[in-house]
């Protein structure tokens, strides 16, 4: 609706016939707009030729109109900003078409083509060269206005074919490394990745505290046996050393006696 309303205010008095390059404010820059106006018994017979698209003769607006005008658009490299195609990337930009009825300039009636003849309308994308292992990839789409697309094969190297107004471009297949599965399947390895490396560590604080508390046990049993071993011969009595009951001696059982009567003099 912009580039129908900036034609309107661009254009004064258009002759019949002649293409006009509209100039776009600096905000869009990269884009091309085009204008024609024609007349609609000469365009039945002539067809007309202009931009990127090749409207053969025997295509009939409708409804009739005494004049009608063409509005060509080229979005260059704002393209992938307003159209997408899922698991496709575009090669070209996306150019189209739109037609008006034109009582003075643009009108507000968009009119549609009826094709009576044999030969569809052609859309050249000729600064478009495929690089190697594009050629069997390469697919059409065409845009229709309630923002749904359709996947053609190509016609020729660098062209397509339409039965009527609207957008187009040439897409190729996207790379692995770009697919959103794959990048959803990399980021669930990341998440288990993640997961499996925190659970390892809780399973290694738990395996440090168990074997400290096995330690702890095992010590425990052996000071109890040796407590009652101790209890079983000789009674000591005990005294506590830290945190740890020991055994201890009160006193001397056996009494020092002299071997001989030898006394000194």
């Amino acid at each position: 609706m912009f580039f129908h309303d900036y034609v309107n205010k661009t254009i004064v008095r258009p002759q019949t016939g002649t293409l006009y390059n509209i100039a776009l404010p600096s905000n869009f820059t990269g884009m091309d707009v085009n204008f024609v106006r024609l007349k609609s018994g000469s365009f039945r017979k002539r067809g007309a030729n202009f931009s990127s698209f090749d409207i053969p003769p025997n295509v009939v607006p409708s409804p009739y109109v005494k004049r009608l005008a063409i509005v060509f658009e080229n979005l260059g490299n704002w393209s992938s900003l307003y159209y997408k195609v899922p698991n496709y990337s575009f090669v070209t930009p996306v150019v189209g078409f739109k037609v008006y009825d034109s009582p003075s300039v643009l009108g507000t009636k968009r009119l549609n083509f009826t094709i009576q003849g044999s030969k569809p309308i052609s859309i050249w994308f000729n600064d478009y060269t495929p690089v190697q292992g594009e050629n069997d990839a390469r697919k059409c789409v065409e845009f229709g206005d309630g923002g749904g697309f359709e996947i053609k094969n190509m016609t020729s190297a660098n062209g397509c074919i339409a039965r009527g107004q609207g957008h187009f471009s040439i897409v190729v297949p996207s790379s692995p490394s770009s697919s959103p599965n794959v990048i959803g399947k990399k980021k669930s390895y990341w998440v288990w990745w993640l997961k499996g490396f925190g659970g390892g560590f809780v399973g290694v604080i738990l395996l440090v505290l168990a074997v400290t508390v096995v330690f702890k046990v095992v010590k425990r049993r052996r000071l109890r046996a040796m407590e009652k071993q101790s209890e079983q011969g000789v009674g000591f009595d005990t005294m506590w050393i830290g945190r740890s009951k020991m055994p201890s001696a009160a006193m001397v059982r056996t009494q020092p006696t002299i071997e001989n009567d030898f006394v000194l003099p």
